[in-house]
């Protein structure tokens, strides 16, 4: 082989190596630790193939109403909740000397176990909950693991270098979700929710097969006698850290911000009951919003990362309310008398309301990343990512009771538009807090 061939190869790979660094993961390298970070991440995208099959299998198997589905859905985050014990349990309790793998292998059976029994034995609500409780545990599980990893590497790179790690890890969860959304309606064509459920189970396998491409070191047997002692020491750093008013003050902010109640579930039944919405094009539609939600990673990482947090989250909340209210017009049949299909007006406002959802929160993400001290990483940023996800039982539990108060059933949609414009609404009324939020990077203000 000729000088200039091998020097043309050699060319070659450095531009494919440019190109997967660069482009693909962001500027970050792509060790094998962190193939398998994105690789969880991709996973926990395209466990939403089952989405929408639960949906349809609490509204039409198990026929519960639009509030009882709203209730059973935050339920359904209390694993969320608890975060932070999964990441004092990784932090501070080693299996086989090993704080990460054994975690990350036990949540991958856990999930495949789950989803198993909703294919085979649930057949009542209480047994449901308990299977999609135990499947919502399986993905926290795994989620403390690799944000523990990110965190650690994020902790010590530029703010523009965490923004991409964080826009990476998010991006890869969107393009896990944008592989399975149009075929978790087609499949629901084909087949019934339980066997739906059963292909699912498939997936959380992962988690448990790239746990041996995380990279640690066995902690020494004389640090594992020590467990109590470093569950103290770690409460004790977390409450220290936490009640400080740079940390504090953002948290209380971002939870008002995501607890004001949701209308998802009496929309999923006025878009099935009411307009008659297959299980097909609601695939599609969830197509359209994992593209949205890769778009506004795009747009914050392009344009975004580098604007306070403030600005970002005030703006992007303001507006998103404002196009909220769009809905009206499909609730009302208002997009009728305007000459619009009611499908193609749910992809489009899916398509805006998402790219704008997933700008609002990408701030959150970096913002609880750059919040982190040193030495308790996965366990601060578990306590914030739970607090945040308690916020989000709160927004389901008082979306259930709103919609039962308004009497929106699976039949009744006269006041849906009043429900629309009340959880619409409620989305600003923390804006007057929003000075909570530090004004520039928190690293920069220790």
């Amino acid at each position: 082989m000729s000088i200039s061939s091998i020097s043309r190869r050699n060319r070659i790979k450095t531009q494919l190596r440019t190109f997967i660094k660069d482009k693909l993961f962001l500027g970050n390298d792509p060790t094998p630790e962190l193939i398998a970070i994105v690789s969880v991440y991709v996973v926990r995208g395209i466990l939403n193939l089952a989405r929408l099959a639960i949906s349809f299998f609490l509204k039409d198997d198990l026929g519960l109403s639009p509030a009882e589905v709203s209730a059973l859905t935050g339920v359904a985050v209390l694993p969320w909740v608890i975060k932070p014990l999964f990441g004092f349990l990784s932090d501070g309790f080693p299996v086989l000397g090993y704080r990460r793998r054994p975690y990350l292998i036990f949540s991958g059976f856990l999930g495949t176990t789950s989803w198993l029994a909703l294919a085979t034995v649930v057949d009542n609500a209480w047994a449901a909950t308990l299977a999609i409780l135990m499947s919502s545990a399986s993905i926290a599980i795994s989620d403390v693991i690799v944000d523990s990893q990110v965190v650690e590497r994020a902790r010590e790179e530029s703010l523009a270098n965490a923004g991409s790690l964080q826009s990476l890890s998010w991006g890869a969860s969107a393009l896990g979700g944008l592989i399975t959304a149009y075929f978790s309606g087609w499949l629901l064509e084909l087949f019934v929710p339980k066997t739906v459920f059963a292909i699912t189970s498939i997936f959380p396998l992962v988690f448990s097969g790239v746990a041996w491409l995380i990279a640690e070191d066995q902690v020494p047997k004389r640090d594992r006698a020590e467990v109590f002692d470093n569950f103290k020491k770690q409460g004790k750093q977390l409450w220290q850290a936490f009640t400080q008013k740079r940390i504090l003050l953002p948290t209380i902010f971002i939870f008002l911000w995501q607890s004001t109640p949701s209308s998802d579930s009496a929309i999923f039944f006025f878009m099935t009951n009411e307009l008659g919405f297959e299980p097909e094009f609601l695939g599609r539609v969830r197509l359209v919003s994992s593209f949205a939600s890769l778009a506004g990673v795009w747009i914050f990482q392009r344009f975004l990362k580098t604007i306070p947090f403030r600005q970002v989250l005030g703006w992007s909340t303001l507006i998103s309310a404002v196009l909220g209210m769009s809905v009206l017009l499909l609730v009302t049949h208002a997009n009728r008398a305007l000459g619009i299909d009611d499908y193609w007006f749910s992809l489009g406002d899916n398509l805006i309301l998402n790219v704008v959802g997933e700008i609002a929160f990408m701030p959150v993400l970096v913002l609880s990343a750059r919040l982190c001290p040193p030495g308790i990483e996965a366990t601060l940023f578990a306590l914030l990512m739970s607090i945040f996800n308690l916020a989000g039982f709160f927004s389901h539990e008082l979306g259930g009771l709103l919609t039962s108060l308004l009497g929106v059933t699976e039949n009744n949609f006269d006041r849906l538009w009043l429900l629309v414009v009340l959880t619409n609404v409620s989305t600003l009324l923390p804006l007057p807090l929003i000075n909570f939020l530090p004004a520039t990077d928190p690293r920069n203000e220790q």
